[in-house]
């Protein structure tokens, strides 16, 4: 008997199931809080050079602002002051009856002035990370990626090596202790590393939760259980749009954002261990416990009677003996190895152009509380859809699909003009409501095509690459000071290479989860 009709006996969607999802949707809400914390933490407020160093203590220090604005500060070309010149003295009289010395620019003397009517701080104006620093700006989210990048494949290992829920606890506790460093950090240099490693601790949160889900569902079941888990992105989503609006303050929304997963450490104890990793690892008899209290829950306990340690132990077709996977299993054999090349590419793929859209919401003209509440709304229908899509369909042309038609809002934008706000955010929204869906299908295809012996160390692969691709999105954007329809001619241009790469792997709608790497090299 194999282990997904054994599911199917206690029922593969039943109280149990629906326990696993609601303890693992606290953590999962923290992740959208961090991953897009930036918008709103880092967000850059209008500014202008300070302009105290021109005080003459004669007619300058009369003048209101808006007036010292006016003659001391360069006007760029679309007729807004700079933000980043000033005049090296005030200009009181007509640039014609100025001489040139007088009108000599330069870059800002002593620092800026925010406009804090919307933020009070963020990272911009505690360490003006602004004008030449920008990039320092840019670099506090590749930094946190960089740290999600590596964590994933850390914990995908380690979590097939010794449990997904022992991992799960580590995953919180650090991610706790380092979001609170960075929260109290004194320096832009220390709240980078904290950030570093708050990512790497919230990539095995993010890769272990998704896996523990669908190892737990039966074969129909698998669609919801991927789509379900994926609405606490977007409900994680709103939560960090009401959490920013009334905490404007960025140490503040730092803890704010964290705070679910103080709950989830506590809850913890009542998560249960895969089944379907245990036996995997000739854990029979935690298995047969697990396994029993899922049909004791779901009401199905007489139909385990017949069942115990050994026969469990029957249902693994292959012999594992004492062999450890690593992530050279993933290249040793063809099958395998062609599927680790063509899932990491759309897992790159899929990565960046969802946050080169996410994190670029001050990109559109609107307000940006009212951009990040479009660009989460959207998701929620869309990945019913996506669920009814994938149940109907199938996996490839939900994932190929999604990233084509992502790629061609990215090209539509690129000839909306910069004026019709409307329009652009409009255009923009559907564009991150497909790449929300690509991402959807991605994690549960990918926990569908990789075998459950190297299921984590495959989905921290890919995850690896894919959050490659996030830490590059945020400074692509920096390229449009080079020509400004540059990244977004890039984000598309990937976007769809990847989607024709995701044509190259099978389907896998109604298939069992494969055990072992001999499932994908040899099929049954």
């Amino acid at each position: 008997m194999k282990f997904d009709n054994i599911l199917s006996e206690i029922n593969g969607f039943g109280k149990f199931q629906i326990m696993l999802i609601l303890i693992q949707s606290i953590s999962r809400f923290a992740l959208p809080c961090h991953f897009l914390l930036n918008n709103f933490m880092a967000a850059v407020p209008s500014h202008h050079c300070d302009l105290s160093t021109l005080d003459d203590r004669g007619v300058f220090g009369n003048l209101t602002l808006e007036q010292k604005v006016a003659v001391g500060i360069p006007r760029e070309g679309n007729g807004t002051p700079s933000s980043c010149q000033m005049f090296a003295k005030p200009q009181y009289f007509s640039v014609s009856n100025i001489s040139e010395e007088d009108t000599l620019i330069l870059p800002c003397q002593s620092g800026w002035v925010y406009d804090n009517s919307t933020f009070k701080n963020t990272l911009v104006t505690e360490w003006d990370l602004v004008c030449s620093r920008k990039g320092m700006n840019k670099a506090t989210a590749t930094i946190f990626f960089v740290g999600v990048m590596f964590g994933a494949p850390l914990f995908g290992y380690f979590s097939d090596r010794f449990g997904r829920r022992r991992l799960l606890l580590v995953a919180y506790v650090s991610a706790v202790v380092f979001a609170v460093l960075s929260a109290f950090s004194t320096s832009y240099v220390m709240f980078v590393i904290m950030r570093f490693f708050t990512g790497m601790s919230l990539a095995g949160i993010s890769i272990i939760a998704i896996v523990l889900n669908v190892e737990w569902f039966g074969i129909e079941h698998r669609t919801f259980a991927g789509v379900i888990i994926s609405l606490d992105w977007s409900f994680g989503n709103l939560l960090l749009i009401g959490i920013a609006y009334f905490v404007n303050e960025w140490r503040r929304l730092i803890l704010a954002a964290t705070s679910p997963l103080i709950l989830a450490i506590f809850v913890w104890r009542w998560l249960p261990e895969s089944a379907r990793w245990l036996l995997a690892n000739g854990k029979a008899d935690a298995a047969h416990f697990y396994i029993m209290k899922c049909a004791k829950m779901n009401n199905r306990s007489k139909c385990m009677d017949a069942v115990t340690p050994t026969t469990l132990l029957e249902s693994v077709a292959v012999e594992t003996g004492d062999k450890k996977y690593t992530f050279f299993d993933l290249v040793r054999t063809p099958n395998i190895r062609k599927l680790a090349i063509c899932s990491g590419i759309v897992w790159y793929g899929v990565a960046f152009t969802y946050y080169g859209i996410s994190l670029n919401i001050s990109g559109f003209g609107l307000n940006p509380y009212l951009t990040q509440f479009l660009f989460a709304t959207i998701e929620i229908p869309m990945k019913i859809g996506v669920y009814y899509f994938l149940k109907k369909v199938g996996r490839k042309p939900g994932q190929v699909g999604a990233m084509l038609f992502t790629g061609g809002c990215l090209f539509i934008n690129l000839f909306v003009p910069q004026d019709m706000a409307v329009i652009r955010t409009v255009v923009a929204v559907l564009g991150k409501a497909l790449s929300e869906a690509s991402f959807t299908v991605v994690f549960l295809y990918t926990t569908e095509l990789y075998p459950t012996v190297v299921r984590q160390n495959g989905l921290g692969y890919t995850s690896f690459v894919g959050r490659l691709g996030v830490s590059i999105a945020p400074l692509i954007v920096l390229l449009e000071d080079v020509w400004h329809p540059l990244p977004a001619i890039i984000y598309c241009a990937v976007a769809v290479g990847s989607g024709l790469v995701a044509s190259l792997l099978p389907e896998t709608l109604n298939t069992r989860l494969p055990e072992f790497i001999e499932d994908i090299e040899q099929p049954r």
